[in-house]
């Protein structure tokens, strides 16, 4: 399989220009959505459900299921519908969106639109992460020409608004309902489901949310078919894909490639390779911090799709966020890295999480000192196990797997740290004092 079939989503990348009106309609920019004005909303909905295109913001759900579960107009009780484009990229270690933004934020503004034809609805907020005042900036700039043209808004054919709002810097307005409280003027806390957003989310509307990138396909399914789309890709993972690479490779960025590729082509064809070669490969987290980690030996068997890289490693695709560890990596100040955002991030509705995440932290901490037993270890992995799953949204397993990955596949690291601790208080007090005083 090759790296990249077409360019869905960077072809506009690196043309001079790229974010303004003009360049993007010599492009062929806004052509999809007249083509959707002309089509049926429910017809809109079956084309991107043909594509196979499932959510790119992490969880990979389906994009016209979810659209599909919106009511009808009769059943909403004279509701409006609102669209949200989750712009808060807050996952350590993706950085895509607002690259997508950037480069090509008129893009997301038509895929925004496409998509609120498609449900029924009359307004849609882009809501972005509190530190990208930069790219907000930059994304009402293409509002204000999309609107002076007459392609948002009162004075466009469709009537459909579109208002940007930034955030406060919270990790959990990531997650769907947290940010819909937040943008409702709230505390971003998650909401326990159901009921589904798509039923009652916004001010207690249907609500549809899609990640950027979900969103910035859109328009090429609409133009190309969703056939010409699911022809790329895997039978199962459709489509291109963005990934962020960050860590020990020659080459850090983010790249479009077709899902299916094989991992390590990812890494060696594409981001030039390990630092150090391939055999300094120690390990990989694919999918943003919060999916297990991976061993070389999972890497090279995987592929970078959905299916694969949970049948190989038991991880997951997650929102791309690709970060490459070589052998010089200490997994277990690692993973009390991890834990620090973790422990700093819960928003502290639930007792596992607002509790255990701070405890899991505390206990790293310990194990990073060197002053760990293996009971702390046991301590770690049953508050992990205990946290999975048990929590309103997803954050508590989002802290979890990384623990309970980091010692399953690295344990040695771990009671290494252990038995060095343990070496050094068995070393008499005196004894000590005169090595010290030697060196």
């Amino acid at each position: 399989m090759g790296v990249l079939t077409t360019k869905v989503l960077t072809g506009n990348w690196g043309v001079e220009g790229s974010h303004t009106l003009a360049v993007y309609r010599e492009r062929g920019g806004y052509s999809a959505l007249e083509k959707a004005l002309a089509m049926e909303p429910g017809a809109i909905t079956e084309e991107v459900l043909a594509s196979g295109l499932r959510g790119r913001g992490g969880a990979g759900f389906p994009t016209g299921r979810k659209w599909s579960f919106v009511p009808a107009a009769e059943r909403r009780g004279g509701k409006p519908v609102y669209l949200i484009c989750n712009a808060d990229e807050s996952e350590p270690g993706t950085f895509k969106d607002r690259f997508c933004i950037w480069n090509d934020p008129h893009l997301l503004i038509e895929g925004c639109l496409i998509a609120c034809r498609a449900i029924d609805s009359k307004a849609a907020y882009i809501y972005l992460r509190g530190e990208f005042k930069y790219v907000k900036t930059r994304l009402d700039q293409a509002l204000a020409e999309a609107r002076a043209a007459g392609l948002v808004g009162a004075g466009s054919r469709h009537g459909i608004e579109i208002h940007t709002h930034l955030g406060a810097g919270a990790y959990i307005c990531g997650e769907e309902t947290g940010l819909i409280s937040s943008l409702e003027g709230g505390r971003g806390q998650p909401k326990l489901k159901p009921p589904f957003p798509a039923v009652e989310g916004a001010w207690g509307c249907p609500t549809v949310v899609n990640n950027v990138e979900t969103l910035q396909v859109v328009p090429w399914i609409i133009n190309n078919g969703g056939a010409a789309y699911k022809a790329m890709g895997t039978e199962r993972s459709p489509g291109t894909k963005l990934f962020s690479v960050s860590g020990h490779v020659e080459h850090p960025g983010v790249y479009e490639i077709d899902l299916g590729l094989p991992m390590r082509d990812l890494i060696e064809q594409v981001c030039g390779g390990v630092r150090g070669g391939w055999e300094n490969l120690k390990a990989v987290i694919p999918g943003g911090s919060s999916v297990p980690v991976m061993t070389r030996d999972e890497v090279e068997r995987a592929s970078m799709d959905y299916e694969s890289i949970n049948e190989v490693a038991g991880s997951y695709l997650g929102s791309g966020g690709m970060i490459v560890m070589d052998q010089s990596v200490d997994m277990v100040r690692a993973l009390t890295n991890l834990l620090r955002f973790y422990a700093h991030e819960s928003c502290g509705q639930c007792t596992p999480c607002r509790e255990g995440v701070g405890w899991m932290y505390q206990v790293l901490q310990r194990l990073d000192a060197g002053v760990a037993t293996e009971n702390d270890l046991a301590t770690l992995k049953d508050l992990a196990d205990n946290i999975h799953s048990r929590t309103i949204c997803f954050f508590g397993a989002s802290a979890a797997m990384p623990v309970q990955s980091f010692l399953k596949k690295f344990r040695g690291e771990f009671m290494d740290r252990i038995e060095r601790a343990a070496g050094a208080l068995a070393v008499p007090p005196t004894a000590g004092r005169h090595e010290a005083l030697a060196k």
